[in-house]
């Protein structure tokens, strides 16, 4: 395959329910889109699912646009390759920016899905023809509206809710023991796990909140600490039972292989976008499950591009925990794909037709569009 051209879309799409985690409260989402062309006129779709400020990552839409117009983009057009893994290859000299990557090297992989015929999932050698969702839920102004939103999701179908929480600060009081406690109380029986989002020093007093988690049998408690606290991590990890998770931690290969020789955790979320694409995620998913940690994978609230991928993912036999690939219709009214991620039962079927399992609405890309650019070989 040759690409001869790259169209770089800025789309911001107004979410169905806001959203808070410990850093901030977002109404919409505005990610970047990536089309990919080859010399044969085939196309690939990757997304750029970057957060618009810098709390969960340094990255940005901002500084995603300006790397991947100016490096990433530039390097890989009329380069020929017969696999997407190789792609990563030509910007392999630019140093961190996965997410930007991972636009790239998602759009590589749905034109090689395309062209040659293959669903995406078993593309990435993928074995199961569904997938388990969980949702993920923010901080809510009131511990009712939390359980309302709870009850909601339960009702739906999701085996498996993800509760966002915070540390006390100067705009608010701490959101994590009380709506935790009054979530298990009103479902004694759920999968239930909370995520810090790397929020608490590793402090006495953060260690004592954990413990009080740890009351819950909660399925995991990801990312307390910042993301390079791995020795605190792993000192938290051995004196509970829940398993701690990463995320924030693990950007690298070479980040997952240390922490699991420090045992700073015992589960791995994997998000493609943190990651730098589908090809470094397929490789962390071989070496956690070879390390015995289960592996899920996780979401930025991705558009319907990169929710399938997602899905793509989450069918490798590893992936063995409920994923954040709930139905499209829990974030956005009108998805950017045809037909839509739907969920059945908490239950996400893996597309059976070549690429990446959808049409594009390019309707509603051109509706919701901020800018785009073309780049051409």
């Amino acid at each position: 395959m040759r690409i001869t051209d790259v169209i770089l879309h800025d789309v911001e799409l107004p979410l169905v329910h806001s959203f808070e985690t410990s850093s901030h409260r977002k109404s919409s989402l505005r990610h970047l889109l990536v089309e990919m062309i080859d010399a044969d006129g085939a196309r690939g779709w990757g997304e750029i699912a970057s957060p618009a400020g810098p709390y969960y990552a340094p990255e940005t839409t901002t500084t995603a646009w300006y790397v991947a117009s100016e490096y990433l983009i530039p390097a890989v057009l009329g380069k020929e390759w017969e696999h997407p893994t190789e792609v990563a290859g030509f910007f392999s000299k630019i140093r961190g920016h996965f997410f930007a990557k991972a636009g790239l090297d998602m759009a590589a992989w749905t034109l090689f899905a395309q062209k040659t015929g293959t669903p995406l999932g078993k593309a990435l050698g993928g074995t199961r023809d569904s997938v388990v969702a969980g949702v993920s839920l923010g901080i809510e102004p009131s511990i009712d509206e939390l359980l309302s939103q709870v009850q909601k999701h339960v009702a739906a179908g999701y085996p498996r809710v993800k509760l966002k929480i915070a540390p006390s600060s100067s705009t608010g009081a701490a959101w994590d023991v009380e709506p935790v406690r009054a979530v298990r109380q009103a479902f004694p029986d759920l999968d239930v796990h909370v995520d810090a989002n790397g929020a608490y020093p590793g402090d006495t007093a953060s260690f004592e909140v954990f413990r009080a988690l740890d009351e819950f049998e909660l399925t995991m408690i990801e990312q307390p600490f910042a993301p390079r606290n791995l020795l605190d991590h792993a000192r938290l990890q051995k004196q509970l039972n829940t398993p701690v998770c990463l995320d924030e931690s693990v950007e690298t290969l070479d980040d997952l292989r240390t922490a699991v020789a420090l045992k700073a955790g015992g589960v791995l979320n994997i998000k493609v976008s943190r990651m730098g694409g589908l090809s470094p995620a397929r490789e962390a998913h071989k070496i956690s499950t070879e390390a015995g940690w289960p592996v899920w994978c996780g979401g930025m609230h991705e558009f319907g591009v990169g929710r399938l991928a997602n899905v793509a993912l989450s069918s490798l036999p590893g992936f063995s925990l409920p994923s954040d690939v709930s139905a499209s219709e829990k974030y956005y009214a009108r998805d950017i794909i045809d037909p839509a991620v739907t969920a059945e039962q908490g239950v996400v079927d893996v597309p059976t037709v070549p690429g990446l399992g959808a049409e594009i609405r390019t309707e509603v890309i051109d509706e919701h569009e901020i800018r785009l650019q073309r780049f051409s070989a």
